[in-house]
């Protein structure tokens, strides 16, 4: 596909986070060149409850110009450091996976090959000890300090998140479209999108759409026919129930994640309340099982009536097709056990933007739009297979079947090389770097057989100083720190507490 035709009028479809995140990078970054519309429905609700981020939040905010103390208070955030995963490798076992990077690595191994020999010899302790991120976790102490490495992500209300998006996008001239969506309209000789009428009679016109519609795919499936790649026979989980609660004690900067008979259920604390849910397998629960099992862990009392979420797990076959662009859950749906969402709507957004058809659709850059987005989806995909394939749970239907299914052979292959020689490895692009596999392999319980041979380089004594110093230094930056809320009540307190 080559057509001459530039591009002018940006049609966004659908609001939530996905749709003001589009809306708000395109008009600030873009804006002056295009006519941007986003047209969305007060009667249609959104999911909402992606309220847990990782890191690479801050490249988003960095490129609009995001005060971080005025987004977090907007949104009533608190920071995160980690992920708790409690009862996944079995039950009454649980590990950190942290944000940031474990120990010094050399030019042959990584430093994990380091701490197993130490851990061999008796003088290393557990891992997240050389981690600054690891045992803020756990201690509960952070501080925004300058100059500092962004490893850190957030706890926030996505509904408020998309509020303060919207601001934005006003400001650098967005024209918001209050209206459903009714009838898509296509081309008839090159099958591209033309319009799309709203329940109002009215027609919105465009050279380039983006899907924001959420689960429905309103636009890149059930107009175009784009097709789903189906991935509920490696992620099995299609349901989801979430409720907010009030707070009961200081909120924690991690999120938790506590792994149940058939699921998992999170746990999310804001400034002023707490995200609760349970996502869980509809072939071994029910609805009214999932429910009662939800509020029979939770803590405070109820702020919202529970409401059930179904989903398929998988990928649209192309997130570009034609002249439509799916962002958001439109292009497809990975579980939030790594709160992935909000960033691959943003490296959705930011990956359009590079490669923007101004002068027109090519469809050459359609093709590595497609490629680079599957590369990095896959990645995620496997990252989060890992924590539901590598387990010695074996007391339900759901986790034998989990730990017995067959797997990606890109994941295959990771878990081969750490097992043999604690080997890992990251391509350009992907999203989970290699101190989150170490993390989570060793936390499901993958014991590698050896090390790699350069740390026999070093004798044991200075081997010891090597990981005393790494720890000594950890502890000591964390040593200073004041308690993460403390500091919440300085830097950014929601004006709604």
């Amino acid at each position: 596909m080559n057509t001459n035709k530039p591009i002018k009028n940006v049609v966004i479809a659908g609001g939530g986070t996905a749709g003001w995140m589009a809306a708000a990078a395109l008009s600030k970054l873009l804006g002056k060149n295009l006519n941007i519309s986003l047209i969305e429905s007060d009667d249609i609700p959104t999911v909402g409850v992606g309220e847990a981020t990782i890191p690479t939040l801050h490249v988003f905010h960095r490129l609009l110009g995001i005060n971080e103390q005025e987004f977090m208070a907007a949104t009533n955030a608190t920071f995160k450091l980690a992920i708790s995963f409690e009862n996944w490798r079995d039950e009454n076992q649980d590990y950190l996976h942290s944000f940031g990077f474990l120990g010094k690595d050399c030019w042959a191994a990584g430093f994990q090959h380091f701490w197993l020999k130490g851990r061999d010899k008796g003088f290393a302790s557990e891992i997240g000890d050389y981690c600054a991120e690891h045992l803020g976790s756990r201690t509960g102490k952070f501080a925004v300090l300058p100059n500092q490495d962004l490893n850190h992500a957030y706890h926030h209300d996505a509904g408020l998140y998309a509020k303060f998006l919207r601001k934005i996008a006003e400001q650098h001239g967005i024209n918001r479209i209050e209206g459903k969506i009714t009838e898509v309209n296509l081309n008839q000789q090159d099958g591209q999108i033309e319009s799309l009428l709203l329940a109002s009679g009215q027609l919105v016109e465009g050279d380039l759409f983006i899907d924001c519609t959420g689960f429905r795919g309103l636009l890149i499936e059930n107009a175009l026919h784009t097709g789903f790649e189906d991935w509920s026979h490696w992620l099995p989980c299609d349901s989801a129930i979430a409720v907010q609660t009030t707070t009961t004690s200081t909120p924690v900067p991690y999120t938790r994640s506590i792994a149940r008979e058939s699921g998992w259920q999170w746990r999310i604390p804001l400034q002023n309340r707490t995200g609760n849910g349970l996502v869980f397998c509809s072939k071994y629960m029910t609805d009214e099982q999932a429910k009662q099992l939800l509020l029979d862990n939770i803590e405070g009392d109820l702020l919202t009536e529970p409401r059930v979420i179904k989903y398929k797990t998988g990928t649209r076959r192309k997130h570009w097709n034609k002249n439509c662009v799916a962002i958001g859950l439109s292009s497809g749906f990975i579980e939030p056990l790594e709160s992935t969402s909000i960033h691959l709507i943003q490296r959705g957004i930011v990956r359009l933007m590079q490669m923007f058809p101004a002068q027109g659709l090519v469809q050459a850059d359609i093709d590595e739009f497609n490629a680079q987005t599957k590369f990095e989806t896959d990645n995620v995909r496997d990252f989060i297979i890992l924590h539901y394939h590598v387990t010695q749970r074996r007391d339900s239907k759901f986790w034998r079947y989990c730990s017995s299914m067959p797997i990606p052979e890109s994941l295959a292959h990771r878990l081969e090389m750490f097992a043999a020689a604690a080997k890992v490895y990251k391509y350009p692009n992907e999203l989970f770097g290699e101190s989150s596999w170490i993390q989570v392999m060793l936390g499901q319980g993958i014991e590698p057989k050896q090390y790699h041979p350069i740390v026999d380089m070093m004798e044991d004594e200075e081997l010891k100083a090597f990981l005393n110093n790494i720890k000594s230094v950890v502890k000591r930056k964390n040593d200073n720190l004041p308690h993460h809320y403390d500091f919440i009540q300085h830097y950014c307190k929601s004006p709604m507490m």
